[in-house]
This record gives structure tokens, C-alpha cells and sequence, in this order.
């Protein structure tokens, strides 16, 4: 991977994203101090994927200051439901788990529905964390896990969304928090098509982002680094059934790169970063937080990418119909 180009200086908006990756709390003015400890009190906050990972550290970092949270997974019930129950419980924190299946219309519908009655109106923020990857070059990735890698990092954030938009343009307010990844913005070989899915999801909220600019709702797009969670484990047992499926042949023109299919990533940074940096984007003020949120102590190499992508917006779409939501969102620091 190489560095961005010396020739490009950091601006503001990117000082204030490396100091939120650092765990400096976001603030609407200048960042805060890195053991502040923004207030969520009266918010109401959905997550997906919360077995495990920055989902299962939100949910309680979240209630710990105050959030209302509805932390939605899979397959429940299950022992990670369990898990996240009894931390909840004994830190006498407000948790509700709800069964929510990111690749089924109904089951978001049934769970965005409830966290709704529950909450007595609107979601305030709703965060897309459900994800999975896998490794293998993208010819030995088939049409079934092509399929599910899509329609579990895309259509499953859009699913999420759609079911919660219509309450909080009502509302005229909310903040939807989609996971990307540095892998949004730049590639590795040999990580299938992982990044193809996150650069999807880059597109997809940006859009939303300028879209949702008259109705009030924020859009923030999170790009996290590596980190040790579980989705290393969960990406190599889908790479290790995509293996076993490719024939010799495809396997044998890549040998290096399946050898190194298997990853185990995330080193020794801390995943509560990134529950971190979305708690301090959660109590800026509405209309003032930034359209992309890297997240990780070290090299951040899509900086540059999202300052010239910012610039290159405002020049496309500054001056026509669309130029007061484009540029409003693109100069949010």
C-alpha cells in the first residue's frame, strides 16, 4: 500500500478525522479532550451486528452514557445474545436485543418496527455494522459468495435504512452511521471482494448523505482500520468453504495469494476505538458532523482520497440544483 502523496497538505477536516481515530472525542467546535465522555442521555440508537465486535462494544459503551439502545443480531436466541444481556444487566444498562437479519426484508422491517413502538417514535441514530469478508482473489470468488458478500455489506445497509428513514424524516432529524472501512477507499490483492462491497457502501451513504440534506438527517460514513475482532475469524471460515469450492486450476494461477488467503489482522489496536469515535460523532449537533470518520491509530492512508473526492464534488455539482446540499455536506468538519 503506498502513502498519499506529500504533495497534498492535510487540511482541517482531516486533522480533526485523525484526531477522532486517535480517541478524541468529536466535538461541534474543536475536539475535546481524549478522556472526555460525550453525554448520549435521551438518545435512541439501533445497531446491527452486535454479536460480536464493535457492535457488542457500542451497545454498551453507548448505554454506558446514557443511550437508549436497541442492539439487533441474528439467529437469537444464541449465546452472544445471552452474553450481551447479562453485561447489560449487570451494568444496569438500557439494552434491548432484537433478532434482525440483515439479508431479510421482513426481519429489518419486524425489528426497526418494534425498536420504533418501543422507543415511542423515530430512532435517533442507526448504525450499519453488520458485515462480513473474505479473502482469495476475486476470479475464485463464485456467484453464491459474490451474492451474500453484496447482499449482506450493501443491501443490508440500505434495508436497515430504508426501514428507518421514513420516521425520522418526519422527525426532521436522525443520524445514520454506515461502517465502511479503510478498504473503502484503497485495495489489497488477495482480499476478495471485500473492498469492492466497501466501496459500494462509500457511494451509497454519500449519496444518501446529500439526499437526506433537506430532510435533516445526517449520513456519517466510519472508516475503521484494521482491528482485532471477530470478523477475521467469521471471513476466514467463508474463505476456507470459497476454497473448497474453487477448482485446481484457478487456485493453482494464484498459488501465492491463496497461500495467504488466511488472515489474522487488527494487531494490537483497541476495538473500543471505534465505539469511541461514533459516541463523539453521536452528540455533535445535527448538521454539523463530518461526512467520513476514519478511525484507527495508525496509517490512515485514504486521507487524501477523501479530501480530493470532497473537492472534486463540490466542483462537479457546486454550482448546479444539487450545490447547496453538496457542498453543505463536503465542508462539514
Amino acid at each position: 500500500m503506498t502513502e498519499p502523496s506529500s504533495k497534498i497538505s492535510l487540511n482541517r477536516r482531516q486533522l480533526l478525522a485523525a484526531s477522532a481515530a486517535s480517541g478524541i472525542a468529536l466535538a461541534a467546535g474543536p475536539a475535546a479532550a481524549s478522556d472526555s465522555q460525550p453525554d448520549l442521555t435521551g438518545k435512541s440508537v439501533l445497531i446491527t451486528g452486535c454479536a460480536s465486535g464493535f457492535g457488542y462494544l457500542g451497545a454498551l459503551l453507548y448505554a454506558e452514557r446514557g443511550a437508549k439502545v436497541f442492539a439487533t443480531m441474528r439467529n437469537l436466541p444464541r449465546a452472544e445474545g445471552a452474553a450481551l444481556a447479562k453485561a447489560a444487566q449487570a451494568g444496569e444498562l438500557d439494552v434491548t436485543i432484537l433478532e434482525l437479519n440483515v439479508l431479510s426484508d421482513d426481519s429489518v422491517n419486524i425489528a426497526v418496527t418494534e425498536a420504533e413502538r418501543l422507543n415511542g417514535g423515530a430512532l435517533d441514530v442507526v448504525i450499519n455494522n453488520a458485515g462480513i469478508g473474505t479473502g482469495a482473489p476475486v476470479e475464485l470468488q463464485d456467484p453464491a459468495m459474490t451474492q451474500l458478500l453484496f447482499d449482506t455489506n450493501v443491501m443490508g445497509y440500505q434495508r436497515v435504512a430504508r426501514a428507518a428513514l421514513p420516521a425520522m424524516r418526519a422527525k426532521k432529524t436522525g443520524l445514520i452511521v454506515n461502517v465502511s472501512s479503510q478498504l473503502g477507499r484503497v485495495m489489497v490483492p488477495g482480499m476478495g471482494l471485500y473492498s469492492a462491497t466497501k466501496f459500494a457502501v462509500e457511494s451509497m451513504s454519500e449519496q444518501m448523505a446529500y439526499e437526506l440534506v433537506p430532510h435533516g438527517v445526517d449520513v456519517t460514513i466510519v472508516q475503521p482500520g484494521g482491528f482485532p475482532t471477530k470478523i477475521w475469524e467469521k471471513g476466514n471460515k467463508l474463505t476456507t468453504e470459497l476454497l473448497e469450492r474453487a477448482d485446481d486450476e484457478r487456485k493453482a494461477a494464484y498459488q501465492a495469494l491463496v497461500a495467504g488467503a488466511l488472515r489474522n489482522s487488527g494487531g494490537s489496536t483497541d476495538p473500543e476505538d471505534v465505539p469511541r469515535a461514533i459516541a463523539a460523532l453521536i452528540a455533535m449537533a445535527p448538521g454539523k458532523r463530518p461526512l467520513r470518520l476514519p478511525v484507527h491509530p495508525g496509517r490512515k492512508p485514504q486521507l487524501a482520497i477523501n479530501d480530493v473526492s470532497a473537492q472534486t464534488q463540490v466542483a462537479m455539482l457546486g454550482s448546479s440544483p444539487f450545490g447547496p446540499w453538496v457542498t453543505d455536506v463536503n465542508e462539514r468538519v
